[in-house]
């Protein structure tokens, strides 16, 4: 589905009836992340999945940053009529949540924050940052999914799942050149959420894959301790990309929470 509003098109998907969720992409990752959730939405939830800001099918707005696109999810909730939403952030789409935290705190009724961070680049980070979007410039969004394909899944699933491996790979390469540089800018020179934490009086669930490579479970332990109240669920034998490495523990966190917490 697409609709307009008042900052540009939006490409989503929704599925259910009940509590808002709304789904948040990784990066360089579409709403077609969320495939596996879509079609088996956990009861009581109305799960709605857009494309981030120069992905899939939504436009890019002009400047790319994460209280932008904090600011450009409120005023999509607002053309589907949403008041307050649960969201759910996978890796990017984690720090977005926490933009949106800041920003719209009156709109959130729960968060899930899955492999994700709180922090912010480090200067190493920043300079990979940059150095991908120079890839991205030359040789083009393929070279980019081959770089990222290894880190985004664990080891058991690069060992014994190729489909899912292909499938991630796929949606990689179907993202523009445009939209991956305007992310890396957007996550480059986000703002450190780290004292954010211990602000979140929603509540909150943390999941992470056990071999997640990217930001392992160190940093979902750390979110766990710091914000108060908070749930953490691990996902054996999944990496990054938990919630379709293994959907069925992945949809298993998410509904039990929302039955338990939101509902």
């Amino acid at each position: 589905m697409i609709t307009t509003t008042r900052r540009g098109t939006v490409g989503f998907d929704e599925a259910g009836a009940g509590v808002p969720v709304l789904l948040l992409h990784g990066f360089p990752l579409d709403r077609t992340l969320w495939s596996p959730q879509l079609a088996a939405p956990a009861r009581g939830a109305r799960l709605i999945a857009p494309d981030l800001p120069g992905f899939g099918e939504s436009a890019r707005v002009a400047v790319p940053s994460l209280d932008e696109w904090a600011d450009w999810c409120m005023a999509f909730c607002d053309a589907l009529a949403l008041t307050r939403v649960v969201v759910a952030g996978l890796s990017m789409g984690g720090y977005l949540a926490f933009s949106l935290w800041r920003r719209h705190p009156e709109r959130i009724s729960g968060l899930v924050l899955a492999d994700t961070r709180a922090g912010a680049d480090s200067d190493e980070g920043k300079a990979k940052r940059l150095a991908m979007q120079q890839m991205v410039r030359e040789k083009g969004v393929g070279a980019v999914a081959d770089a990222m394909i290894t880190g985004m899944v664990g080891k058991t699933t690069r060992e014994t799942r190729p489909k899912v491996v292909a499938f991630l790979g796929e949606m990689m390469r179907g993202a523009s050149v445009d939209g991956v540089s305007d992310a890396l800018d957007a996550m480059r020179t986000r703002a450190d959420s780290t004292a954010t934490l211990a602000t979140i009086t929603v509540p909150t669930l943390i999941i992470c894959g056990a071999e997640d490579a990217l930001t392992p479970l160190k940093e979902s332990e750390a979110m766990h301790l710091a914000i108060p109240d908070s749930q953490l669920g691990v996902i054996p034998a999944a990496g990054h990309a938990s919630n379709i490495e293994h959907p069925a523990a992945f949809d298993a966190l998410l509904s039990g929470f929302l039955a338990a917490r939101i509902a």
